[in-house]
């Protein structure tokens, strides 16, 4: 009686993650959590690159504040490309993007290094190295944006 309740038990613990794979109820809420992310990433780089141009002080925690939630943002947006409806869903993505996953996989990791590398680099508060690491991350930002986004 104990093996099998222990089994059923251990059965259902391991079949959660496969039922749960995905925060998403179908394709047009995994859309709109991908805009959201980028929206947070967006604002959070703009607050970045106005101390960086000098358009506002510069506030190293502030900085730091900023790239800490780069860090955590720029891992999000990536799982709702494969969510099952998300293609139909609309969004501005470019065709292309759909035969090109993997490759799009790749990019968001790159970025979520690159916030890596921002964060420590903000943690030095030092501007120089805040000022590459941002150029880093926003030059791999764009380069998705340019082969991927849509008008």
């Amino acid at each position: 009686m104990n093996k099998v309740l222990i089994t059923t038990l251990l059965s259902s613990l391991l079949a959660i993650p496969a039922i749960a794979n995905t925060a998403f109820t179908n394709g047009k809420d995994a859309v709109s959590y991908r805009q959201a992310s980028f929206q947070l990433i967006r604002h959070n780089m703009g607050d970045i690159q106005d101390m960086i141009r000098g358009n506002v002080a510069f506030d190293a925690e502030r900085v730091q504040r900023r790239a800490e939630a780069l860090a955590l943002l720029s891992q999000l947006p990536w799982e709702s490309f494969t969510v099952p409806g998300a293609q139909e869903a609309g969004g501005k993505v470019k065709p292309a993007i759909w035969n090109n996953l993997p490759e799009v996989q790749e990019r968001g990791e790159k970025l979520a290094a690159d916030a890596a590398a921002l964060l420590a680099a903000a943690k030095t508060a030092e501007q120089a190295e805040i000022r590459k690491a941002f150029g880093d991350f926003a030059r791999n930002c764009k380069a998705c944006h340019d082969k991927y986004k849509a008008d």
